[in-house]
């Protein structure tokens, strides 16, 4: 018994490593791909539409709830401890830190991810990319490129409106539901999150763009097996985003607070 579960857990780490490793090729053609004339300008912008104002109503609503909920689950505990003017505190590191990259690049992932997937699938079980082929394209620097600078620009942005709007719902309970000044809400915030609190979210979420990019695009171009196999490839480009976006929170808070001591 114990023999089975350690042969089986030592497959799925040998197929993770494989697969990261295959990521880690396609990020390296990417990247080297988006120097290389011509620059497709436009194709960017609309992969940028598509990620962008589509996601801000969602990402923000989420945003704010979380805020809110922060504030409340603090609140009772908090105010036994006589320790209530921490709340703005917690609320504000908690989201520039954490929630607000983690949960928009979830949210972009089950929405944009999964989009990625499918279009490229189709375009590859229709044998659209084999055309592209045939005719001297690269690829890579047709559809990869594009939808990767896109997430990359976009997911940063997504992610400071969530901050934004992450602070403004413990603002609303602490101020509407607790009785604390608006001032001192703003102060407290003010000195509790510092500009590297800020820019590890920022990175957080460079990365995580990164990878749902990649995942995707991947995801997209190696499918097989007509619609199923598209259907197949987008359930999979969602599960397998968010199991790299939280394996990479974990390792970028272990490098961040305990390494560097940010």
């Amino acid at each position: 018994m114990l023999a089975n579960v350690s042969y089986k857990l030592g497959n799925l780490l040998f197929g993770l490593i494989n697969y990261v490793g295959k990521l880690t090729l396609l990020l390296s053609q990417t990247i080297g791909l988006i120097f290389v004339r011509p620059i497709k300008r436009e194709r960017i912008l609309i992969q940028a539409k598509r990620v962008g104002p589509g996601s801000f109503f969602i990402s923000g609503l989420v945003a704010l709830f979380i805020g809110m909920i922060m504030a409340l689950q603090m609140a009772s505990q908090m105010i036994r401890l006589g320790a209530e003017i921490y709340i703005p505190s917690v609320v504000g590191v908690s989201m520039t830190r954490e929630l607000a990259p983690v949960l928009t690049a979830l949210i972009v992932a089950g929405r944009v991810g999964a989009g990625i997937a499918a279009e490229i699938g189709s375009m590859a079980v229709t044998e659209q990319v084999d055309a592209l082929r045939a005719f001297a394209v690269n690829p890579v620097k047709f559809l990869v490129v594009p939808r990767f600078l896109a997430l990359v620009i976009m997911v940063p942005c997504l992610t400071i409106f969530a901050d934004l709007v992450g602070i403004f719902g413990g603002f609303i309970i602490c101020v509407f539901k607790l009785g604390m000044h608006a001032s001192m809400y703003l102060n407290m915030i003010a000195q509790a999150v510092d500009i590297p609190d800020i820019l590890t979210g920022l990175l957080k979420a460079v990365v995580f763009a990164g990878i749902i990019a990649l995942v995707g695009c991947h995801e997209g171009l190696h499918v097989k097996g007509g619609a199923e196999g598209v259907g197949r490839a987008t359930t999979f480009s969602v599960v397998i985003s968010f199991i790299l976006i939280i394996m990479a929170d974990c390792l970028f808070t272990t490098l961040f607070y305990f390494i560097f001591k940010l």
